[in-house]
């Protein structure tokens, strides 16, 4: 089904389901890689002030802080943002976590970066999608950088249109059924979770952009220069896994 979620509907998917296997879909030494990558494509400096739209459960944001980042996640899940405040305190760093909607943020020039990790842009309508960039654009200072990282579309339609995956943790399996439709370019994903003797059902459906069209996206929200990388900052191939689009105000 190519149309976006509800509120309720992405909240649903992002539970305590997800984080239950989450560790599974990102180990530690993953999570670890990527921060530094977004340490690096970011420029970030110890002391800077950097927001992560979409923050989930904080494996990035937890990082980053660490690495002596000021740093703020906004996420729409109350759990999320429970298991990421927890975490924060097991580090011992300091993160303020704000639930919010990320088409309606509530800052105004205030931070040097901002990125969205993980396939985190694109839940929406086609509106919506762009009113994520203006509001990113607003909460970044003149100057400021943000990260884009997204499937790349290509490597979708080279690959099988459906694909199927299954993750197993103890006696719980979540199975997850994506196909891509390309006449949306909407990667869709049907998630069965089977957990404590009960059968849970939630979808996902994420709008896949090309680097041209965040190009204009972008330019229209503010940015002035906009630059593709592949994963985790390596050099951008047609069919490589992900699209990385950093932009600077």
């Amino acid at each position: 089904m190519s149309t976006p979620l509800s509120l309720p509907e992405l909240e649903s998917h992002f539970s305590e389901d997800y984080l239950h296997f989450s560790d599974l879909i990102n180990p530690p030494e993953r999570s670890d890689r990527e921060a530094g990558a977004i340490w690096d494509l970011l420029s970030l400096t110890k002391g800077g002030s950097v927001l992560e739209l979409g923050c989930g459960y904080g494996r990035i944001t937890n990082r980053l802080a660490e690495k002596g980042a000021r740093v703020t996640g906004l996420d729409m899940s109350p759990v999320l943002l429970k298991k990421a405040e927890a975490d924060a305190a097991e580090r011992r760093v300091e993160v303020e976590y704000v639930l919010g909607d990320m088409r309606s943020v509530p800052w105004r020039d205030r931070f040097d970066a901002a990125f969205l990790w993980y396939s985190t842009f694109g839940y929406f309508d086609e509106a919506d999608n762009e009113r994520v960039l203006h509001e990113a654009a607003s909460a970044l200072r003149k100057g400021g950088r943000l990260l884009i990282d997204q499937l790349n579309r290509f490597a979708l339609l080279r690959d099988r249109s459906s694909t199927s995956y299954v993750l197993e943790r103890n006696d719980d399996l979540r199975i997850d059924i994506h196909s891509h439709d390309a006449l949306t370019d909407r990667r869709n994903s049907a998630r069965i979770v089977v957990r404590d003797g009960r059968v849970r059902r939630t979808r996902l459906s994420t709008r896949i952009y090309g680097f041209s069209e965040h190009v204009r996206m972008l330019r229209s929200a503010g940015f002035e220069t906009v630059q593709a990388y592949g994963q985790e900052g390596e050099d951008f191939t047609s069919f490589g896994p992900r699209l990385v689009v950093v932009a600077h105000k």
